[in-house]
């Protein structure tokens, strides 16, 4: 039985992801094996450094083993593992946006950059803020807010690639943006200035 466990080809991925959940490290060690260089790749086409996305894919193994009991998995691990890398990607890149962007004000008002402790607090809370959001959203909505903020994708892109109506992502991206602004009320003066666009249509 023990040879399955680096053995791809003799066993199916719910039994991978079954052995996982039960603490079976060597069928973690072969997960990790079998597609550590290619989330690496993939993770390198959003974020262009070889290390920060080694970094990624890393933490986002990590994050799978520990809340192994707590992951429910309905397309293909394959797949799982290709969109949990994607959406920490996004959210690195996101992070960054929202640091630049208040970098580049302070510039732009001539203010000195004074206190970067309570700078990282603040973007730290607000990045915090919109993930939270944005996981509080509809699947198809943030599926199609991520595509439409985070990939820059036009809405017949987003169409033709979900195999939708171009209606249908306006009705979800209008759905996704009230939603947002109800969950971010609080915050829309912050984002209207350092994320310039974000939720408007």
């Amino acid at each position: 039985m023990r040879g399955l466990f680096f053995d791809p080809m003799q066993i199916t991925d719910k039994e991978v992801f079954f052995q996982i959940q039960s603490g079976q490290i060597p069928a973690f060690e072969m997960l990790f094996k079998t597609h550590y260089p290619s989330l690496c790749r993939f993770a390198g086409t959003y974020l262009k450094d070889p290390d920060w996305a080694e970094e990624v894919v890393q933490a986002a193994f990590i994050g799978i083993w520990e809340k192994k009991a707590e992951i429910h998995i309905d397309s293909s691990l394959k797949a799982y593992l290709y969109r949990t890398v994607r959406n920490s990607c996004l959210n690195e890149l996101k992070h960054e946006r929202v640091k630049l962007a208040y970098q580049a004000k302070q510039v732009a008002l001539d203010e000195p950059i004074s206190s970067p402790a309570d700078h990282l607090t603040l973007e730290g809370e607000l990045e915090s803020k919109i993930h939270q959001a944005i996981g509080k959203l509809p699947e198809q909505c943030r599926l199609i807010f991520t595509m439409s903020r985070f990939e820059e994708l036009k809405y017949q892109e987003i169409a033709d690639q979900l195999g939708i109506s171009i209606k249908t992502v306006e009705n979800q991206m209008g759905k996704a943006l009230k939603l947002m602004r109800g969950y971010l009320k609080e915050y829309l003066p912050l984002i209207a200035l350092l994320m310039k666009g974000f939720l408007e249509p």
